[in-house]
């Protein structure tokens, strides 16, 4: 299993948001960027991911998994772009801020430190394992 950091602005697309859509999931859309979407073809299906509220919050808010390979994106017609399906699997007990990523030693290696503007990003296992204890949950 691989794990992924997805992130969105909650103006246009929320945790809340991520949740109603129940097990039948979201396609992870609109990404323009070809580093993110070579991420998400490298996913496969039960991957976990952390959901990342940008802009305001800058937190990780929940643990999304991945339900469907990546596949051409549905809204456009551009075939270079495609996206992978991720459905909600819990909200973390603790929000994960950006800051306190920053501040942990242990993390200074991740992408969201040094390439914080990438929508989807790659999280090594023990990043992983640091982030879940952050926040409450359970690797």
């Amino acid at each position: 299993m691989k794990y992924w950091l997805f992130k969105s602005e909650p103006s246009a697309w929320s945790w809340d948001q991520q949740v109603a859509k129940g097990d039948a999931g979201e396609e992870w859309d609109g990404v323009r960027n070809y580093q993110a979407r070579n991420f998400m073809r490298d996913m496969s299906v039960g991957d976990r991911g952390f959901f990342y509220h940008s802009q305001t919050e800058k937190a990780i808010v929940g643990i999304v998994e991945v339900i469907a390979e990546a596949h051409p994106e549905s809204t456009t017609d551009d075939d270079r772009w495609e996206c992978v399906d991720i459905k909600a699997i819990k909200p973390v007990k603790t929000p994960v801020t950006l800051n306190q990523i920053k501040a942990d030693e242990r993390l200074s290696e991740m992408v969201l430190v040094n390439n914080s503007r990438l929508s989807v990003q790659p999280v090594s296992a023990e990043e992983w394992r640091i982030v879940c204890d952050l926040a409450g949950v359970s690797a």
